[in-house]
């Protein structure tokens, strides 16, 4: 470590990255670590902000994790490390708390170059390169085709949409699929309730719709359409003939609304996979799956125990071909094939996750509903299977949402009769509103989301709260337009200003942005994409706070019109705020707004 030096920044803008680097670089010049270092794991020493922030600017367990593999006291052992860090330019100032915890207080200097890093950066400080460009398919929604979005599909929507683009800025070549369920029985359910609306179209007198069939109103159009192009003629076919026709066209009509009911969430999927594929040329996929899985010894003819409880439709006392699952982590073998010879749903899963290995992808991620807990271990017991356990899949429940509006239950919709569409919700609150607030809670919890406090225009609406404070950032450039009219600064402009930022509340909130690249990192790792609408609005309170300030310490207002120099600076840790706000709105897939109407 040079003495006395400051470090040169890196490219990598990473507060905690660079002291991770600089503390493991103090360590190796110790001579007890020198002598053990074999024996000693850097990879355990935790390097973060203290949570208290009196206590420092940054806090590490290094002394903690190493001190028994080094025979020593933890306290003893941080001693010598913070003489080490005493040495480092940067450090403003180390101590050592508690049993051997050690904080750090960062020079004025280091946090200026910081954030100017964070100006030349824009919206692109806190990308990772974590992700090494390694490819990861994430599949969500996947609703059955057979209506319109409801809200029970909405948090795995916005869920999944957000994992996505945070692991896209964390540095993975991530897809985004969408497997379209158009097999099966409640596809030919559908078909049916189809050809009832046909008829009615034709000025038959359909009556009330018959139970077991689908009843919505949004099926009315689709009947039309197939009235309009055929006329009588699907209505003088029988059913084998007419069946497919109305299933084409159905499922062409229940994806395109789906897609719209999406778009309006402003989720877009990359690859759209239909299960009929599997199906086609006599379940060749399927066929090609199950032989595969034969091959690598893990399929078996045999009979199944009855589960405990109420019998699943798929069970037969009878001999089977199965998947012997439990060899590779399930609590049950699965069937793949019944003994009339047709193929199980389950099957189906197997093919559907070799096609995906076979396109490449070694780590998939489902997000599905809470309803889907029991698929967990099969499926992923399907991926050691199929790959022998050279990919990861990786099974996000979502957790139930439940409409309020002023504290009372919403149930009823006006749009199909018996659920709440997503379309309605986002037509009601806004679709910022909906995606930020179906993050705001770890997806493995309830939701509860009420119309009327997702809209108010308070601290308590955190959405709004987020958004106010990207839009106050906007609004000190115009102010600064509006004090120095011939203003013309370009970030880098902005970056060579930041030796105008001192003061402690400023630093403050330099050290809050700061926390932005650790957080990314972390979030992506865990796949928790609620962490960052978390940290946003606590780097918006922050950026609040120190507004409010400026109330009642005009020097500490980001525009003096008496003082262009500090208005420069100012605007340059507003610019890096206002980065940040508007890269981790991306993320959650809301917009930055320039201001509030």
């Amino acid at each position: 470590m040079p003495c006395g030096k400051a470090y040169a920044w890196k490219s990598a803008m990473n507060l905690f990255t660079d002291f991770d680097a600089r503390i493991k670089t103090a360590l190796e010049q110790i001579d007890l670590v020198k002598e053990k270092r074999s024996e000693v794991d850097f990879g355990r020493i935790a390097i973060e902000p203290p949570r208290d922030p009196s206590h420092g600017d940054v806090a590490t367990n290094a002394a903690m994790v190493l001190a028994k593999p080094l025979g020593t006291n933890p306290r003893a052992l941080a001693e010598i490390i913070t003489e080490k860090l005493k040495e480092d330019a940067d450090v403003a100032d180390v101590s050592v708390a508690g049993p051997g915890f050690i904080n750090i207080r960062l020079s004025v200097g280091y946090w200026q170059r910081l954030l100017a890093s964070m100006i030349e950066a824009g919206t692109d400080y806190g990308r990772s390169a974590i992700g090494a460009g390694k490819r990861v398919n994430v599949e969500y929604v996947s609703a059955n085709p057979t209506g319109p979005m409801h809200v029970g599909h909405c948090r795995g929507a916005v869920v999944g949409d957000a994992l996505a683009n945070l692991l896209s800025f964390a540095g993975f070549d991530v897809v985004k699929e969408y497997y379209i369920n158009d097999a099966g029985s409640q596809i030919d359910v559908l078909a049916r309730s189809v050809f009832l609306r046909y008829r009615e179209a034709l000025g038959e007198k359909i009556g009330e719709i018959p139970p077991g069939l689908y009843p919505g109103d949004y099926l009315i159009p689709v009947g039309q359409s197939l009235a309009r192009d055929y006329g009588v003629k699907l209505h003088n076919m029988p059913e084998d003939q007419w069946m497919p026709l109305v299933k084409d066209r159905t499922i062409d009509a229940m994806m395109a609304m789906i897609r719209e009911d999406l778009d309006a969430l402003n989720v877009h999927h990359d690859a759209f996979f239909s299960e009929r594929t599997l199906h086609a040329n006599g379940a060749a996929a399927i066929r090609t799956a199950i032989n595969d899985l034969t091959f690598k010894g893990h399929v078996y003819k045999g009979t199944l125990p009855p589960p405990k409880g109420q019998l699943p439709e798929d069970w037969e006392d009878r001999e089977q071909t199965l998947f012997r699952s439990t060899e590779v982590g399930d609590d049950m073998d699965r069937p793949l094939i019944k003994s009339d010879g047709s193929y199980t749903y389950f099957a189906a899963d197997v093919a559907y996750f070799k096609n995906k290995f076979d396109r490449g992808f070694n780590e998939m991620i489902y997000v599905l509903g809470a309803d889907h807990g029991g698929y967990v271990k099969r499926l992923e017991a399907v991926a050691r299977g199929v790959s022998e356990g050279k990919a990861k899949l990786t099974v996000l429940l979502c957790q139930l949402v439940k409409l309020f509006r002023n504290g009372e239950p919403v149930k009823m919709s006006k749009r199909s009769g018996d659920f709440v569409t997503l379309r309605e919700v986002v037509e009601e609150v806004g679709r910022d509103s909906v995606r930020f607030m179906m993050l705001y809670r770890k997806s493995s919890e309830p939701l509860d989301f009420d119309f009327a406090k997702v809209t108010e225009q308070s601290k308590d609406n955190p959405v709004f709260y987020v958004q106010y404070a990207h839009a106050r950032c906007m609004s000190v450039f115009r102010q600064a337009k509006e004090a120095f009219p011939d203003l013309d600064v370009s970030p880098a402009d902005l970056a060579k200003a930041v030796a105008g930022i001192s003061d402690p509340a400023e630093l403050q909130l330099v050290a809050k942005a700061a926390e932005f690249p650790r957080l990314v990192e972390s979030a992506a790792q865990s796949q928790e994409p609620h962490r960052v609408v978390f940290y946003l609005y606590d780097l918006a309170s922050s950026f609040h706070a120190h507004w409010n300030k400026g109330k009642d310490q005009v020097d500490l207002r980001f525009i003096n019109d008496k003082n262009r120099e500090s208005s420069i600076a100012r605007l340059g840790l507003v610019y890096a705020v206002a980065s940040v706000l508007k890269s981790g709105l991306a993320i959650a897939g809301t917009a930055a707004p320039d201001e509030m109407r």
